[in-house]
């Protein structure tokens, strides 16, 4: 099972979870991925989220549930894989999101769904309390981001996950432009084989 965890002000109509949804399809494991609508209050998507991964766990005879986050859902993979002690692949990671996202507090518009919310000083100190300081198990996590990313630092993220398996791609941009490059890849890190 993959839990997929969108970034800020994003949906699961984007990009990347609409393509990683249909290559799952076309291999027979539509039923393998979870990707809902995450909260704005970082404390509400961790409980939503959550439930997921147990949810997940209680199938039977099914694969440890791997997290796989894009920028804020990077930084809540982070902190859930940590927790829950599970696999996470971390595409172009918030890594320092409280900092990140200060500038962001006030109205704000979901890019998919043109939905608008408050976005407040409280979930800038919820997030706070999800800050990983050191990741335990390097080994769990594999980083992909892209040296082109416009929005964050990518060198901030290979700091971070030392000791991880990382994909550093020269260019590209914070949406990852080569997402499509690795679905094979990140189903194989999942432990996901096709069914048909």
């Amino acid at each position: 099972m993959i839990i997929y965890l969108h970034g800020f002000r994003s949906a699961p109509a984007s990009v990347k979870a609409t393509a990683l949804r249909q290559h799952m399809t076309e291999l027979g494991l539509e039923n393998a991925i979870w990707c809902e609508q995450l909260p704005v209050s970082p404390r509400n998507a961790i409980t939503l989220i959550e439930e997921a991964i147990a949810s997940a766990r209680r199938k039977v005879n099914a694969p440890t549930p791997t997290l796989v986050g894009s920028s804020l859902g990077g930084y809540y993979a982070t902190w859930l894989a940590e927790r829950h002690d599970l696999p996470a692949v971390l595409v172009n990671p918030a890594v320092v999101a409280p900092l990140a996202l200060e500038a962001w507090v006030g109205p704000q518009t979901n890019l998919y769904t043109g939905e608008t919310f408050d976005f407040t000083h409280e979930h800038i100190a919820q997030l706070r309390a999800l800050e990983v300081e050191r990741i335990t198990r390097p080994e769990r996590y594999w980083l992909l981001v892209e040296t082109g990313d416009e929005v964050l630092d990518y060198r901030d993220a290979v700091r971070k996950y030392v000791g991880a398996r990382q994909t550093v791609l020269e260019g590209g941009d914070h949406g990852f432009s080569r997402w499509h490059d690795y679905l094979g890849e990140i189903l194989a890190f999942a432990g996901l084989k096709e069914r048909r």
